[in-house]
């Protein structure tokens, strides 16, 4: 038998190389090369083994055996995909303080309050601290076991005696597992404590909740194979100047994977938001200069916002331009194509364009709405605050068409919008009882959107 030789392989992305390098050639990490010891191999190639369970014909399986159960929590059971499935590992990462362990301590107490039992397993932080959280948040329950450990073995112990039917670890990130190299929190040790949980998980039928740190970059912290290994990866948002919160599908094997689902967080805990366009957009009765509704989708949820614009003319050489919520390219390319197209006299002014309620919105079916904001303060001629406008601006003024038309207008229809403003193109069936104006370029959109245009200055 020929003697075996070690390989070199990359712990964040799994790459194999022949020889040991400093840098990995695929994933560009620095020291996350290590040698691998390769088993040998018999001459006659590899043998079988007997499985420990046969297989079976697909039509015999169970489908029961893998039903998603509901967490109670509305907005969180709209990202998971209708609930959590017995034997699923997921991950919630997110930045510190937003909120992750508050809206985890929520969904145990949900899920005690249902008859079941629930572990939490903190590493972070002491029992009494959990439990002076829970006291603040009412999420007390007498089937909530609660243990502050971070050995691996101990929680594998931990979960033997409680039997729980859901365990959530907070976090990941600070178990050990006893035996395997590496430093707490490093590649290595995460990529074992995550192997150990999910084969637990599996073996045993109990959904486990793992709660992940995020690097500078919002990236999930650790290896790349720890998305890789479980079935659920969330993405729990937050701007700190705001109470809004988010928790974005990235990776669900059960559901869709661009969900949304929106919470708040209150002195009291963390509440769901089930209609969050009212937090995007200004009520008022009246209509203002500068000011234009428009509908964003984020995943397969419709959200209306509101886009407010203000120009001012500028002594600077070069006027400034600020912006607060909308992609500064895109709003750069939009006044361009108002200069350009329409003789919108921008060369002189500062402009300053934002959203409300602290909205993030990138996609191009905003352009429309930037375009009429910018248009109505420059020309004093306010946009009604009964109308929408969607669609996407190109370089030859021309507006173009966007994907979900429908249920854009239906979201606005649906909170008391009577005019929306849309592209041309559009071969959706759009819900009857709200005025639909279709526009094939910017001028036209702006005569629909104001209707003393022509007493504008340009």
């Amino acid at each position: 038998m020929a003697k075996p030789k070690s390989s070199f392989r990359c712990t964040g992305c799994g790459n194999a190389v022949a020889k040991w390098v400093g840098r990995c050639p695929e994933c560009g990490e620095w020291g996350t090369i290590d040698e691998v010891a390769a088993s040998a191999v018999k001459p006659n190639g590899v043998g079988g083994i007997t499985p420990t369970s046969p297989a079976r014909p697909i039509t015999e399986v169970d489908a029961n055996s893998s039903t998603a159960i509901a967490t109670g929590i509305g907005e969180l059971d709209r990202v998971l995909g209708r609930g959590v499935v017995p034997g699923s590992v997921i991950l919630l990462a997110g930045e510190p303080g937003v909120g992750k362990s508050t809206l985890l301590l929520e969904t145990v107490k949900h899920w005690a309050q249902s008859g079941r039992t629930a572990l939490y397993l903190t590493g972070e932080e002491s029992a009494g601290q959990v439990r002076m959280r829970a006291e603040r948040t009412d999420a007390v329950h007498e089937n909530v076991y609660l243990a502050a450990e971070s050995d691996l073995a101990t929680i594998l112990g931990h979960i033997d005696e409680v039997r729980p039917t859901l365990v959530v670890v907070d976090s990941v990130q600070t178990v050990v597992a006893t035996g395997t190299d590496g430093v707490t929190g490093g590649v290595t040790q995460i990529r074992a404590v995550t192997t150990a949980l999910v084969s637990l998980a599996k073996n045993r039928g109990i959904a486990v909740i793992l709660v992940g740190h995020v690097t500078k970059d919002g990236a999930v912290a650790g290896p790349r194979s720890l998305e890789h290994l479980v079935d659920v990866v969330l993405s729990f948002e937050g701007d700190r100047h705001s109470s809004l919160r988010m928790v974005r599908g990235i990776k669900n094997r059960f559901g869709a994977a661009d969900e949304v689902g929106c919470f708040e967080q209150r002195d009291d805990g963390i509440h769901q938001v089930t209609d969050p366009s009212g937090i995007f957009v200004h009520q008022r009765d009246s209509d203002v200069t500068g000011s234009t509704s428009m509908v964003a989708m984020d995943g397969k949820r419709a959200l209306v916002g509101e886009i407010q614009a203000l120009t001012n003319k500028s002594q600077m050489a070069i006027p400034r331009r600020a912006v607060s919520g909308l992609d500064s390219a895109r709003v750069a390319m939009v006044l361009a194509v108002l200069q350009n197209r329409l003789g919108v006299p921008l060369g002189d002014q500062e402009v300053y364009a934002a959203t409300v309620g602290g909205m993030r919105v990138t996609e191009p079916a905003a352009d429309l709405a930037i375009a009429l904001a910018v248009s109505s303060v420059f020309g004093k001629t306010p946009v009604p605050h009964t109308a929408v406008a969607i669609g996407e601006v190109g370089l030859a003024g021309e507006v173009r068409r966007v994907t979900g038309v429908a249920r854009r207008v239906a979201e606005a229809k649906r909170l008391g919008f009577t005019h929306a403003i849309v592209p041309s193109g559009t071969d959706e069936k759009l819900p009857a009882g709200i005025r639909v104006t279709r526009v094939g370029d910017l001028e036209q959109a702006v005569r629909a959107a104001m209707a003393r245009v022509a007493d504008a200055p340009f």
